[in-house]
C-alpha cells in the first residue's frame, strides 16, 4: 500500500498490445506503458497469433519495468498482480498469464484473474471518477460487439451481443477491401471526416422485435459487393464516402440499440468500453443521443479504449476488494461468457 492506498500492477496482453499499468484504489491511474506491435502485423494485414505470442515474451518484463518505474512504486508497495486470462488469443494470453504468476510468486503477492471485458468497462472508472453502477455500456472491439448491464462493480448482464461480425472486425474487413493499410479502424475514420455519409446506402440488420442483437456480416459484404462493383466499371473508388457512409451505418445502429437498452432498463448513464470506442463518429452520436434522451453518457479516453493494463489494473482492484483471488492454476480461457449473470 501507499497512503493507505490498494496498489494494483495490472497486465494485459490478449491480442496485440503488451501492456502494464498501477492504479491506486482503482481509480487513481500512476502508469500505464503500452507496447505496440502494429508495426510486426502489418505486413500481413492482421494480427499473427504466433508473433503476437512471442512478442509479449519479449515485451512483459520491459513493460512492468516500466511501469514501476513512472510510478514510483517498488514490488514491496504492490497488493496484488491483475491479469487477463481471457477472452483472447491462447498463446498472447498465456505470455501475460506466465509473466503474472512469475512476479506473483516471486514477491509473493496475490494473483487476480480479470476478464478482458471487466477490463474494457472499467476503464471508464478511471476517467469518470464519480462514476458508479448501475449503468449501460456498449462493448465495442474487434472481437466484441455487447450491450452490458452493470449492476455492480464486476456484476454484469449481457443484454444484446453480435450474431456474426463484431463492430472492430467489419471496419477492418473492409478497410481491407478498401485498400487501406492495417489498422484499417482508424484509416476508416480518418477518411470519413472528408466523406458524404450520404452517398451509399448500406444495410443494417434488425432481429425479431425485442430483439437488440447486432450483425454486421451483411453491411461488410455490401461495401465490398459495391467496391467490386465500381472496379469492374473501371471507375475510382470514392473511398471517403464509401468510409464515411459505411461508419455511419456501423455506429448508428451500436448507438440506438444501446439507448434502447438504457431505456428498457431504466437505467440514466450510458457507457462505452473497447476500441471502437475511439471512433469520433460513435462518440459524436453517443453524445447526441444522450442529450436527446437525457442520460449521462461516459466515453473514456482514446489511448483508454484499446487494450491497456490501465483497465485491467482497475477492474483488478475491485476483483480484489471482493475476494476473487487465483493461483498458480489459472488458465487461458480464449472464449468466455462466464461474467455475465442471468
Amino acid at each position: 500500500m501507499i497512503d493507505g492506498k490498494v496498489i494494483i500492477l495490472g497486465i494485459e496482453s490478449s491480442c496485440d498490445e503488451t501492456a502494464a499499468a498501477i492504479t491506486a484504489n482503482g481509480r487513481e491511474l500512476l502508469s500505464n506503458v503500452v507496447s505496440t506491435q502494429i508495426a510486426d502485423h502489418a505486413p500481413f494485414g492482421g494480427v499473427v497469433p504466433e508473433i503476437a505470442a512471442r512478442k509479449h515474451v519479449e515485451m512483459a518484463i520491459p513493460v512492468v519495468d516500466q511501469a514501476l518505474a513512472e510510478a514510483g512504486v517498488t514490488p514491496d508497495q504492490i497488493d496484488g498482480i491483475a491479469v487477463t486470462y481471457g477472452p483472447g488469443l491462447a498463446g498472447a494470453l498465456l505470455s501475460g498469464i506466465a509473466t503474472a504468476k512469475g512476479l506473483a510468486y516471486g514477491w509473493n503477492k496475490p494473483l487476480i484473474p480479470v476478464h478482458h471485458i471487466s477490463g474494457h468497462i472499467s476503464a471508464n472508472y478511471l476517467d469518470h471518477i464519480d462514476l458508479e453502477p448501475p449503468f449501460i455500456c456498449l462493448v465495442a472491439s474487434g472481437g466484441h460487439s455487447n450491450i452490458v448491464a452493470v449492476d455492480g462493480y464486476g456484476k454484469y448482464r449481457l443484454l444484446a451481443h453480435t450474431r456474426d461480425d463484431a463492430a472492430g472486425e467489419a471496419f477492418d474487413k473492409v478497410a481491407k477491401v478498401m485498400g487501406l493499410p492495417y489498422p484499417g479502424g482508424i484509416r476508416i475514420d480518418q477518411l470519413a471526416q472528408s466523406g458524404n455519409a450520404d452517398a451509399f446506402a448500406f444495410p443494417t440488420t434488425r432481429f425479431e422485435k425485442g430483439c437488440l442483437d447486432f450483425s454486421f456480416s451483411g453491411i461488410k459484404t455490401a461495401v465490398m459487393n459495391t467496391v467490386n462493383n465500381i472496379k469492374d466499371r473501371g471507375e475510382e473508388i470514392p473511398l471517403e464516402d464509401v468510409a464515411a457512409s459505411f461508419q455511419a451505418a456501423v455506429t448508428k445502429v451500436l448507438v440506438k440499440h444501446t439507448f434502447e437498452a438504457a431505456v428498457r432498463e431504466g437505467y440514466k448513464t450510458v457507457c462505452v468500453a473497447g476500441g471502437v470506442g475511439a471512433n469520433s463518429e460513435l462518440r459524436r452520436r453517443m453524445v447526441t443521443a444522450g442529450a436527446k434522451h437525457g442520460m449521462r453518457v461516459c466515453l473514456p479516453s482514446k489511448p483508454l479504449c484499446g487494450d491497456n493494463g490501465a483497465m485491467i489494473s482497475c477492474a483488478g482492484y475491485y476483483e480484489y476488494m471482493a475476494g476473487h483471488i487465483g493461483d498458480m492454476t489459472l488458465d487461458a480461457v480464449t472464449r468466455d461468457n462466464s461474467i455475465y449473470q442471468n
